[in-house]
């Protein structure tokens, strides 16, 4: 994200283009995992989803994309820093530095974009339920495709900005670095990529939740008085209704919020390096900067573990993936069938 291509670098006399080595050694574990995670926690989500036997809903398409554009934060963006923290300096050609770059960007405008339209699809079915009915699919897919093509085009700049060039001159070293008018060039970048990628959502979503608590705290309201008058019994079914809207509410809550925590350090250091001028990379890159970019990329790991939580068939239908799980489930179910049925027999 910034002019320094690792987090790792360490200035000292008997090499200044060196890094630490010790930190070096923790972001590759980090990072290791978080791939890992990322990877097997979204494809048993795609997995479920597919092999799930109920009606594909509008929530369900969005957490689709979500865990595709997340698996895209994995393999273009998490992998990546592995490797380049594996190798220290970039080793490939110039234009395979710059589709590197573009894809590490696009996966994080994917992947927030994603989550806006998932907040505000929520927002419509709850505040415009007959909105909701009309073409809803129709506009989901609409939704889905401009979050993939906005980020797309958001994130084309970077073939123009990194390339593969001496991060000094005269160094003879080279690396996947990025070139910026000087002086105003890199404070623009990082604050047009932190408005359009962190603020400009975060301030969306807020007041798409702003909008969504109002509605829900009316219907309640409404729902108070409406079993006073009539009776708990001929509101049951609309209180199931809105229990299940609810949920998926919730969840997208969790998702938002654990976004929040994991980018807003990140963002909040990138914006502190470039706007103070008493920002100093070599005192703070081994402890804010690094523990900044290790946060962030544990994001990409979060939301599948979030949709298990607040969608239980997903979770039992990732479980049933399993052959053993999926056998002694069956097992389990023989069992208790038989155990019914001696009882009944005996009674």
């Amino acid at each position: 994200m910034s002019s320094k291509t690792n987090t790792s670098y360490l200035v000292n006399s008997s090499d200044p283009f060196g890094r630490d080595e010790e930190v070096a050694k923790i972001e590759i574990a980090v990072l290791s995992v978080t791939f890992a995670v990322a990877v097997i926690g979204n494809c048993s989500v795609l997995a479920a989803i597919y092999k799930s036997k109920k009606k594909s809903s509008r929530v369900h398409l969005f957490i689709k994309h979500l865990s595709l554009a997340d698996l895209m934060v994995a393999f273009f963006q998490v992998l990546p820093q592995l490797c380049w923290e594996i190798t220290f300096r970039f080793y490939g050609p110039d234009f395979l530095c710059r589709i590197v770059k573009h894809l590490q960007v696009m996966g994080m405008f994917a992947s927030t974009y994603m989550m806006v339209m998932m907040t505000l699809d929520r927002y419509i079915a709850i505040c415009h339920p007959l909105k909701s009915l009309q073409q809803s699919h129709r506009r989901s897919r609409l939704m889905i495709a401009g979050s993939w093509l906005g980020s797309l085009v958001l994130s084309s700049p970077q073939y123009f900005i990194f390339s593969l060039s001496e991060i000094q001159t005269g160094s003879a070293v080279f690396d996947c670095w990025a070139h910026f008018i000087q002086p105003w060039g890199l404070r623009a970048y990082i604050t047009w990529i932190t408005g359009g990628i962190f603020l400009v959502p975060v301030i969306i979503l807020m007041t798409c939740y702003g909008f969504i608590c109002h509605s829900i705290r009316r219907n309640l309201r409404f729902k108070t008085r409406r079993s006073g008058l009539i009776g708990k019994s001929s509101v049951s079914g609309v209180s199931v209704i809105s229990r299940a809207k609810l949920r998926t509410v919730k969840m997208t809550f969790v998702i938002v919020l654990a976004y929040i925590i994991c980018w807003a350090p990140f963002f909040t250091v990138q914006m502190w390096s470039v706007w103070d001028r008493n920002f100093s990379w070599v005192d703070s890159e081994n402890t804010a900067v690094t523990l900044s970019a290790l946060l962030a990329s544990l994001n990409s790991c979060c939301n599948p573990w979030i949709y298990m939580l607040f969608s239980g068939h997903l979770l039992r239908d990732c479980a049933l993936l399993l052959p053993c799980q999926l056998k002694g489930d069956d097992s389990d179910r023989s069992l208790r069938r038989n155990t019914l049925l001696t009882r009944v027999t005996h009674s």
